[in-house]
């Protein structure tokens, strides 16, 4: 699923709304996780009718969404950052007969955007997407405003490559 708090990427373009735009509330957008289909949005209703999920599993999964949307917006307020929106996939953990909605991968700048508040410069994925370079400068940047890394500490690595085939 993708949660949403401002007018950004594909919803922008779909419905014609200003990037940057602050939406009336928090938007839950459900997605089919099919490369081959290019990752479809499907509504509850798909969900249900194909089994994938319960309605309660449904009204699990948007509960912990906004608590996790929560708890991300207030951390990187905190540091001068917008989370815009952030992808975010779930799972069902056992415990012997108890069943949970777990959050199952990472949540990274690989998978919000994250914009400065003063500037609205890109700290996320988007540098890649859109070419503005900078990629791994803007991580580190989301990296030592939270506390992850030290202000004098350099990344190891390089960044994404594009590989031509």
């Amino acid at each position: 699923m993708v949660v949403r708090n401002i007018a950004a990427g594909s919803l922008s373009q779909r419905l014609g709304i200003e990037e940057g735009t602050q939406l009336p509330r928090s938007i839950i957008e459900f997605y089919y996780k099919n490369d081959q289909l290019n990752d479809p949005m499907v509504s509850e209703e798909h969900i249900t009718a194909f089994g994938w999920a319960t309605p309660q599993e449904i009204d699990d999964i948007m509960a912990l969404a906004i608590r996790v949307n929560d708890f991300l917006s207030g951390l990187f307020l905190g540091v001068g950052i917008r989370l815009v929106d952030f992808k975010m996939e779930t799972g069902r953990l056992w415990e012997n007969d108890l069943m949970r909605i777990v959050v199952a991968d990472e949540i990274s700048p690989d998978s919000c955007r994250l914009w400065d508040i003063k500037s609205n410069e890109k700290l996320d994925k988007d540098r890649f997407r859109r070419d503005l370079g900078g990629l791994l400068e803007a991580y580190t940047e989301v990296a030592k405003r939270l506390g992850i890394m030290s202000e004098g500490e350099r990344p190891q690595g390089t960044g994404p490559i594009l590989v031509k085939g």
